[in-house]
C-alpha cells in the first residue's frame, strides 16, 4: 500500500510546533480533551489500566487522570520529547506497544488522521483491549479545511492550468463507523462535531496550523514551494467565497470521534430476525388507547 502521508513530516512539524509554542493554538486538543471529559463522564465504570495513543500533549491523560476512573494511565508517543518530563512509552506511529488484552481502555486524540494505516492501528487497539474494553478516538475528518482545498485547487489551476494535492485527504463519519465494525470492535459509534472557526484572513489560518504543527505532510504533495503569487490569489478566492459580512474568513474543522468495545459474551446483542413475539403490523393496526 502506497503511503498517504510523510510521518516522519509529520513528525517533524509537531516538533517544531513543540519548540516554537504559540499561545492558544492548541484549541482543538484543548477541545477535544474536554469533550473526552464528556464521553468519559457518561461511561459508568472504572478502568485499572489505560493507554493515551499518540495525543503529543498531555492534555487527555490529565483528563483520565482528573476523572478519578483510571488507576494506571501510560502515555505513548513517538517522540520522547512530546513526554516532556512524563513517564510513558516511545514507540513508532502506528503500533500499539501493549500484550494483547492488557488494557481496559485506550485513548487516541488528533493523532488518526496522519496515519496511513487507520484499519491497521484499530486491529491492534482491539486485540490490546481486555473483554468489554473500551476505546474512545478523536481525529480531523471529511469537511476539515474543506475552504481551504477549494481556494489552493482554485488559484492553482487558474495560475498553472492544474493542480497539486497540498490538503490531506480526510475520512468521512460513514466510513469511521465501518472502520471500527472492520476491525472487531462492538458497539460501534462514530458521530461528527463541525469547528467553524473564523480568522482575518488565510495568512493568519495558515499561522495557526503551522503553530498545531498541521502543515501538509502528504507523501505525494508537490516538492514546488508555493509562491507568494499562489497565497495572494488563494486569499483573495478564499475572501471571496467564504468571508463574513464582516470580511473575516471561516475555517472548518470537523471533528470525528469514534467509540467502540471489545467483544464479550456480557454486551448487549441485537436480536436474531424474526425472533419478535410480535409484529409490527399488530401493534400498527391496535387501536388507539389500548
Amino acid at each position: 500500500m502506497l503511503p498517504i502521508m510523510e510521518t516522519s513530516l509529520w513528525l517533524a512539524h509537531k516538533r517544531r510546533a513543540l519548540d516554537h509554542p504559540v499561545g492558544g493554538a492548541d484549541f482543538l486538543m484543548q477541545r477535544s480533551a474536554d469533550d473526552l471529559a464528556d464521553r468519559l463522564g457518561a461511561v459508568e465504570r472504572r478502568f485499572s489500566k489505560a493507554a493515551v495513543l499518540f495525543c503529543q500533549t498531555s492534555a487527555a491523560a490529565d483528563i483520565l487522570a482528573a476523572s478519578g476512573k483510571v488507576a494506571d494511565i501510560v502515555r505513548v508517543e513517538a517522540d520522547a520529547a512530546f513526554l516532556g518530563d512524563s513517564a510513558g512509552l516511545v514507540a513508532p506511529l502506528e503500533t500499539v506497544p501493549f500484550e494483547p488484552q492488557s488494557l481496559d481502555l485506550a485513548v487516541s486524540l488528533l493523532s488518526l488522521q496522519a496515519m496511513n494505516d487507520i484499519p491497521g492501528m484499530l486491529v491492534q487497539i482491539r486485540r490490546a483491549l481486555r473483554p468489554d474494553g473500551l476505546f474512545l478516538g478523536a481525529f480531523a475528518g471529511a469537511g476539515t479545511l474543506g475552504e481551504l482545498r477549494e481556494s489552493l485547487l482554485a488559484a492553482e489551476t487558474e495560475l498553472y492550468g492544474g493542480a497539486s494535492p497540498r490538503v490531506i485527504p480526510f475520512t468521512d463519519v460513514r466510513d469511521a463507523g465501518a472502520l471500527l465494525q472492520r476491525a472487531g470492535l462492538a458497539l460501534p459509534v462514530a458521530d461528527v462535531e463541525t469547528v467553524t472557526v473564523r480568522y482575518d484572513s488565510l495568512f493568519n489560518l495558515m499561522a495557526d496550523l503551522r503553530a498545531m504543527g498541521e502543515t501538509s505532510a502528504l507523501a505525494d504533495r508537490s516538492r514546488r514551494p508555493g509562491t507568494r503569487q499562489l497565497f495572494a490569489r488563494t486569499a483573495q478566492i478564499y475572501a471571496e467565497r467564504f468571508s463574513d459580512p464582516d470580511g473575516r474568513i471561516r475555517a472548518s474543522f470537523s471533528m470525528v470521534w469514534m467509540s467502540g468495545w471489545a467483544p464479550d459474551a456480557s454486551q448487549q446483542k441485537p436480536l436474531k430476525p424474526g425472533s419478535a413475539k410480535i409484529s409490527l403490523k399488530t401493534v400498527l393496526e391496535q387501536p388507539k388507547g389500548q
